[in-house]
């Protein structure tokens, strides 16, 4: 059996080719590599002390990111004034980093404006100055909009996760929080080796939904599915109000989805980079998952309309823009096997035909998975280049390029 020092080297050298693995895919690698389970656990486990490495559960998949060896220390401000919860925010983040903790909204305001951090921890219920303000600011300022800023808040999050996400917020955890979430989030927003973390983008990429579209294939237990989750309408309204609030949609589908997929493990959530989700599990807890996400989604789409400038009727006021406000929607559909299996025959022809590769199965691009699930009629596609996300509306020689 491989010594420690050699499973840990072996594991570093298999994340610095990929710079992320999950946690299935390194028990294969430590299988072939003749590293046992046990050993796994202990050199991931130390790995992670030392700071080289550091796992988030996403989409159900538990993955471990490989983080940079050496850079200046990071600066964290800590926002929160409940001084226990304070405390335990900047000792669950730990020592790696340089932590300033604040009680107050405007003291915090002005201290980020002179010492401008790297990260924001942000509660939203503050004195002085309330924290969607100030994340609004932040992302506003030409000096301080790299910023990260996660929001930690037990507010509800009907609609201040929208309005939070709508100012730029990179991410809103629920209180009561998990510590290890916080933490874990911390360290890859700031130390990931590679390009930035997106949470929206690095949900499970097209391999491993690929991974699961061979499981489901293969799945025995007949309550096992497959489907896609579809934000119906998100297309026009790109074309009504641009880029930025399709977006802050999309983000937020996707972090109520990952949330779904913290309350079950059996959950797998993926992103086609569309309008198009891919959930797949055990039957009773996708139809649970999916029952909620919508009445969340419904819960907020008048704050989404508001916040485009249309009025609740109840008001007795006209809509700003007169017309019929665009309608958006969460459509559920489950995907049989056998049209699955169908076009992955299709598929796999075409590679062979036009010399794209072999025959081999359950490895397939975002297009060819896109195909084999029926999500094609695309009303938009995300693509990602260094200035972040991008947008595009329709399909074709008709696609609209828009950034966020």
């Amino acid at each position: 059996m491989k010594s420690l020092e050699d499973s840990e080297s072996d594991i570093i050298s298999a994340l610095n080719d990929r710079q992320e693995i999950t946690y299935n895919e390194l028990k294969g690698f430590a299988a072939e590599s003749g590293i046992d389970e046990e050993m796994l656990k202990k050199s991931l486990k130390e790995l992670e002390k030392a700071n080289a490495i550091a796992p988030r559960s996403s989409g159900g998949i538990l993955t471990y990111y490989m983080l940079q060896e050496k850079q200046l220390v990071r600066r964290i401000m800590i926002v929160e004034d409940d001084r226990s919860i304070n405390n335990l925010m900047a000792f669950t983040i730990g020592k790696d980093f340089d932590i300033t903790q604040m009680h107050d909204g405007e003291q915090a305001m002005q201290k980020i404006k002179l010492e401008k951090p790297d990260l924001v921890v942000l509660d939203l219920n503050l004195p002085g100055m309330d924290g969607l303000e100030i994340c609004k600011r932040i992302k506003k300022d030409s000096v301080l909009k790299d910023t990260i800023v996660i929001i930690v808040s037990a507010m509800d999050a009907t609609s201040n996760r929208f309005k939070g996400i709508k100012y730029g917020a990179d991410y809103y955890i629920r209180k009561p929080f998990e510590p290890s979430e916080l933490r874990s989030l911390v360290k890859i927003f700031l130390k990931k080796k590679g390009k930035r973390f997106d949470p929206l983008i690095d949900l499970p990429n097209e391999e491993r939904i690929s991974d699961t579209v061979e499981k489901a294939l293969k799945a025995t237990e007949k309550d096992y599915e497959i489907g896609k989750l579809r934000v119906e309408g998100v297309g026009k309204f790109v074309e009504r109000f641009g880029p930025g609030p399709g977006i802050t949609i999309l983000r937020l589908v996707s972090q109520l989805l990952q949330d779904k997929a913290k309350d079950d493990s059996g959950i797998f959530v993926g992103f086609l980079d569309s309008d198009d989700f891919v959930i797949a599990g055990e039957k009773g807890a996708v139809d649970k998952a999916i029952s909620g996400i919508q009445s969340e989604f419904n819960a907020v789409l008048p704050f989404i309309y508001q916040s485009e400038g249309y009025k609740p009727i109840e008001l007795g006021i006209e809509d700003i823009y007169g017309a019929e406000k665009p309608k958006l929607s969460l459509e559920y559909s489950t995907i049989e096997k056998r049209a699955i299996m169908e076009r992955r025959a299709e598929v796999l022809k075409n590679k062979e035909e036009k010399g794209a590769g072999s025959k081999e199965i359950g490895n397939y691009t975002y297009e060819e998975l896109r195909h084999m699930l029926g999500s094609e009629n695309l009303n938009i596609t995300i693509t990602r280049d260094p200035n972040g996300v991008r947008l595009s509306v329709g399909k074709g020689e008709d696609s609209k390029d828009k950034s966020e």
